[in-house]
């Protein structure tokens, strides 16, 4: 029976070994490519580089005009996200604490448009936000906020069906009105469902290309992803910037990511299960 589990423990850690290195794969063919020159990379495409080179990396910051289209990417990504967990967190509240048909047809419809593909509502989108002159940066913000808050609500009301409405009225009955209820008693134990709404949005807008590619119409706007189609032109293609660039872009995400990494689960967890 020892020997049967051995064997059984052995074998899901060889698959699981196997798995990581087809997940690992694609990561080793961009890091090694982004130090050689565009001739070895058709030579050689698999294999380390002969002449390693770092030349790639500062020819591709400069063009990807990295310090403007990284500040692009930042404002909309975190300015998103802002409003995201303030709109999705105190709507979810309000959701989760009045009981009723209206409160659960409003949810349902919230949980139902994470079906909806976003291809499906791509043109008339574009076209009612065009009609208003809201384009670019801070239509393309908005656009986020309404996208993101079906998964972001649903989140978020999983986890407050763990809180118990006792906590609200224990500090309604101290003094507290609703909204510090809110402020200062459920959203600090909502901590990992927030971390976890960060992440995963943060993830979507930062390496985004669609959206922006049909919102940005303005120079001195566009996003590191509308940044890096640059260097894929008509005739020719750059393959050892375009690979120094896309470690360059992911380098900000992959940060953020292993600072909260330990809240991910978590919040993940708490609002899917409870």
């Amino acid at each position: 029976m020892i020997t049967q589990n051995k064997t059984k423990t052995y074998g899901y850690i060889v698959l699981g070994l196997v798995l990581s290195l087809f997940w690992f794969y694609p990561f080793y063919l961009v890091i090694v490519n982004s130090f050689k020159t565009k001739a070895e990379i058709f030579v050689n495409t698999l294999g380390l580089p002969s002449e390693g080179t770092v030349e790639n990396y500062p020819q591709a910051f400069g063009a990807l005009d990295f310090v403007s289209s990284f500040f692009n990417s930042l404002i909309i990504t975190v300015s998103s996200i802002f409003l995201i967990c303030i709109c999705a967190s105190m709507a979810a509240y309000a959701l989760s604490r009045r009981k009723g048909r209206t409160s659960s047809l409003i949810y349902f419809i919230f949980a139902i448009c994470m079906l909806i593909p976003f291809q499906s509502i791509m043109i008339p989108l574009i076209s009612i936000f065009g009609s208003f002159d809201m384009l670019n940066r801070f239509g393309l913000m908005i656009m986020y906020l309404g996208l993101a808050s079906s998964l972001s609500i649903f989140l978020y009301f999983g986890a407050l069906r763990g809180i118990p409405i006792a906590l609200d009225e224990a500090a309604i009955i101290d003094g507290c009105n609703r909204f510090q209820v809110f402020r200062y008693i459920i959203l600090p134990i909502l901590k990992p469902t927030t971390v976890t709404v960060i992440v995963l949005n943060a993830i979507w807008f930062w390496n985004d290309y669609l959206l922006p590619s049909l919102v940005i119409n303005k120079d001195g706007m566009y996003t590191i992803p509308l940044k890096m189609f640059y260097f894929f032109g008509e005739y020719s293609k750059q393959w050892h910037l375009a690979l120094a660039a896309l470690i360059i872009a992911i380098i900000p995400i992959v940060v953020v990511y292993m600072f909260l990494q330990k809240y991910i689960i978590k919040g993940i967890s708490d609002g899917a299960v409870k």
